[in-house]
């Protein structure tokens, strides 16, 4: 029940993906006294849902500023590590919570494992690019650093959810930097180019520079998480002023303010295109089981995007796929290497292994 706007904004939105979808069952894990008011309470037009949404008592919870290592040692009676043990322990398909980012990796990665050997999971969303496409950008905030093999790591990832969530035969997998040239670059983003070239089966672009991301040149997006942490809180930030300054033009003078009446369809259209909402639901690529991270101001339509964020990657088991498709490739990648050995922090994470230290995870 975390996030910014408290338990009303995830239960309505959990509430209007469950009208949306008839399947969908949805459990509440956090104090019950609160979560059944909001149930309660829930608008004439979500009220129908209500039977739908159990909830589960659980009055520990994770403080935004709680460090994931303390989360580890002390945040086992919380309402985000019930959750995670539900879906570690096949009652619920999936997760999703708005709380804190770092401890949700943290006690995702201690619950549920990681797929094929990954080490670290890594944190994508789809943001849009140029005639109505997306984008996968990754990772978002978990690996405020990355090595060579992380990245390699999160490429592969990404293509792999791109080909088999949204279909795509073939998807373009290209690194972000600060320019084309192969000279351009940290020594990790250098090695891991050198590294993502050698992959035949891997349709990889080379760089891309940050416009690139928007004018559709590749469908999956890699870097370290602070660069795409940093990319993403741009991009939101630079949508919503552009809606709110073209929005402010047309409402300047009564003839700009007759004319914004003519346009009023074609600038609804351009808010959904652009809203961040529409894109909330940061997966946590990696993790054996599905987890979806909300964004932490999400109001109740973007955890109902989240949600069906979740949904989708449940219908196409992405766990599966991942695992299938990672260990043949990471085998292959590690046999491309002069050494012919996998990378050294190739190490296999299994649930209850102890997580990383706190400087590595960061919030959305």
């Amino acid at each position: 029940m975390g996030g910014d706007l408290g338990p009303r904004a995830t239960v309505r939105g959990a509430a209007s993906a469950a009208l949306q979808d008839p399947r969908l069952e949805l459990r509440l894990f956090g104090p019950r006294r609160q979560l059944e008011a909001e149930i309660i309470s829930l608008p004439r037009r979500l009220a129908a849902a209500g039977s739908r949404l159990e909830v589960v008592d659980v009055p520990g919870v994770i403080a935004p500023g709680q460090r994931p290592s303390d989360a580890l040692r002390h945040g086992g009676d919380s309402s985000m590590a019930a959750m995670l043990g539900a879906v570690a322990g096949g009652e619920a398909a999936a997760g999703v919570s708005a709380g804190n980012t770092g401890a949700l990796m943290a006690l995702g990665r201690r619950a549920l494992g990681t797929v094929a050997g990954i080490p670290r999971p890594a944190i994508s969303t789809a943001i849009p690019t140029r005639n109505q496409g997306r984008c996968y950008l990754l990772d978002l905030g978990a690996n405020v650093e990355a090595s060579a093999g992380r990245l390699v790591d999160f490429a592969l990832m990404g293509e792999l959810m791109a080909r088999h969530v949204d279909g795509l035969a073939a998807p373009r997998v290209a690194l972000l930097n600060v320019g084309v040239e192969g000279t351009k670059g940290t020594a990790s983003v250098r090695e891991a180019d050198a590294r993502l070239r050698a992959l035949s089966e891997l349709d990889y672009r080379g760089y891309v520079e940050g416009d690139g991301i928007f004018s559709g040149e590749a469908d999956v997006v890699v870097c370290d998480g602070f660069v795409g942490n940093a990319v993403l809180k741009a991009s939101e930030g630079l949508a919503r002023m552009l809606v709110a300054r073209v929005q402010a033009t047309f409402e300047a003078h009564w003839s700009s303010r007759l004319v914004g009446l003519l346009a009023r369809p074609a600038l609804r259209r351009l808010r959904g295109e652009l809203d961040p909402v529409r894109y909330n639901g940061a997966s946590l690529l990696g993790l054996a089981g599905i987890v979806v991270k909300s964004h932490g101001s999400a109001d109740a339509i973007g955890f109902h995007y989240a949600v069906q964020r979740a949904v989708q990657e449940v219908r196409h088991d992405l766990p599966r796929c991942l695992a299938a498709g990672l260990a043949p490739r990471r085998g292959a990648e590690a046999l491309s290497r002069p050494d012919g050995q996998a990378a050294s922090d190739s190490r296999i994470l299994a649930p209850d292994a102890p997580g990383d230290d706190d400087s590595q995870q960061e919030q959305r």
